[in-house]
């Protein structure tokens, strides 16, 4: 637990986003594997904050509903109208006052829509919180472009702050500030419940700003500083989709940058993309054109791509999968998949085995050293070790109203064209013919023909196609047989 753990930390996730322009509320849009409230929430838990309560108010019961799926033990608060950010934390802050909570010590607010901001900043705010003794601490950076941003205004003697100008309030010369307001503070409990109950609303928006607890607190004698984040790209909030975009490729690079500095090959950052929760192992390589999805983990020496994409799918150590679409997969060590192959959940290839070109699976378990190599369906399914499945097979596990399992033993080579019609088994060391159909149990070490008798009718093309190109070759040839003869 950290020395300094705040007794709260306040998410303001009100807001409607409408320059979005999305059915979905703004803090749910996602980047990474995560909505935006939900990397805010991960980066505080970080902190292990006495109490976590989200401020919600536009869409509150589905915003409230996913806040209650990714962490239970979120408090939400309801700000029923937009009045401000001041507002809203008063909303928090009464919600936790109505459970009995009395909090003593520090209170971190911070924004929904910030999901670039790292536990680790949080703490460095906390930090100078607790070490300089302010009242209230406000988490600043340096932009090269302060259009729309709060501007910090110091002292010019002390460099103390002593306000927080919104743009469209600010002079000529503060809005020529480049340090700004991220939106994110550290207060003191007791003294943030007493200034926001004399915060005014008389400025432009007629709004209730968070921002003028600094200059109560600051006439009432309290000190006012700033903890400047060392990386101004992470108190970016997230307003529109290109902002989101930005955004996402910010936090993708952040975490290809982690894995490779961890001894992952990612040969082309550009065109790979990963989600929060992916996990890697050192010697792991990523080829160009891959999306890892999910709970997606690759192990050591194990290759994945080029132009593949993998949610919730584990590979062994040493696999390799190429120009893949897999979901919910288990690929074993040494196992190779692909080219253009589908895994759909609930697939699990054993070591060394393979599902080849085109091949499609989907509930099935397939033992070590077991071939799918190519243009085969193999669903509902258990194959043993070292069988080979020949190509362009179907497990026909559907009869239109419930599926069936198939079941092909150890060793086992099946033809070409065959059709496994479930439920049905194949014994170890079984055959089948290319081209059967196979409806009925074929004993261990039996070889099953499921399939029609061959008849030629000799002279057909001559009799029926008279003077096609069919025929003129046909009587080419046997012109040719005569003459050998």
């Amino acid at each position: 637990m950290s020395a300094n753990r705040p007794a709260a930390v306040v998410v303001l996730a009100a807001g409607e986003g409408t320059r979005m322009k999305s059915s979905t509320p703004k803090v749910l849009h996602a980047i990474c594997g995560r909505s935006l409230v939900g990397h805010v929430v991960a980066a505080s838990r970080e902190l292990d904050p006495e109490h976590l309560v989200v401020v919600v108010g536009h869409a509150r019961e589905q915003v409230g509903g996913h806040l209650a799926e990714i962490d239970p033990d979120v408090r939400t608060a309801v700000q029923h109208e937009q009045n401000g950010t001041g507002h809203a934390v008063r909303m928090g802050l009464e919600e936790l006052g109505n459970g009995g909570v009395t909090l003593d010590g520090t209170v971190i607010v911070v924004c929904g829509d910030t999901p670039l901001l790292t536990g680790e900043t949080l703490k460095k705010l906390g930090d100078t919180h607790a070490a300089d003794g302010n009242a209230v601490t406000v988490l600043s950076a340096e932009v090269p472009d302060s259009t729309g941003y709060g501007r910090i205004v110091r002292d010019e003697n002390t460099g103390a702050v002593t306000e927080i100008v919104e743009h469209k309030d600010a002079t000529d010369a503060q809005r020529a500030i480049r340090e700004i307001n991220s939106g994110v503070f550290a207060f003191d409990a007791q003294l943030l419940a007493d200034a926001l109950g004399k915060v005014r609303t008389d400025n432009s928006q007629g709004e209730e700003y968070l921002t003028d607890v600094l200059g109560i607190l600051r006439a009432a004698g309290h000190r006012v500083g700033a903890a400047v984040a060392d990386d101004h790209r992470e108190i970016l909030g997230i307003n529109n989709r290109v902002q989101l975009a930005e955004a996402r490729r910010l936090l993708n690079e952040r975490l290809l940058t982690r894995a490779m500095l961890a001894g992952v090959t990612v040969v082309d950052p550009a065109t790979t993309w990963v989600d929060v929760s992916v996990t890697f192992e050192a010697d792991a390589t990523v080829h160009p054109g891959t999306q890892l999805l999910g709970a997606t983990h690759v192990a050591a020496h194990a290759e994945v791509g080029p132009d593949t994409r993998l949610k919730d799918t584990s590979v062994g150590e040493g696999a390799k999968v190429s120009f893949t679409v897999a979901d919910g997969a288990k690929v074993g060590p040494g196992a190779s998949v692909g080219p253009y192959a589908y895994l759909r959940p609930g697939t699990d290839l054993g070591p060394k085995s393979k599902a080849g070109a085109y091949v499609e699976m989907k509930n099935a378990s397939v033992g070590e050293g077991t071939k799918v190599p190519h243009l085969s369906y193999v669903g509902d399914a258990t194959i043993g070790e070292f069988t080979n499945i020949g190509a362009a097979s179907v497990f026909v596990n559907y009869d239109g109203q419930s599926k069936h399992h198939t079941t092909i033993g150890s060793h086992c080579r099946t033809g070409s064209d065959n059709m496994f019609v479930a439920p049905v088994t194949v014994g170890d060391g079984a055959y089948t013919a290319a081209g059967s159909v196979i409806t009925k149990d074929v004993p261990p070490g039996s070889l099953a023909v499921a399939r029609g008798q061959q008849r030629n009718i000799e002279g057909w093309v001559a009799r029926k196609r008279p003077g096609s190109a069919a025929a003129q070759a046909a009587s080419a040839a046997g012109q040719e047989s005569d003459g050998e003869q």
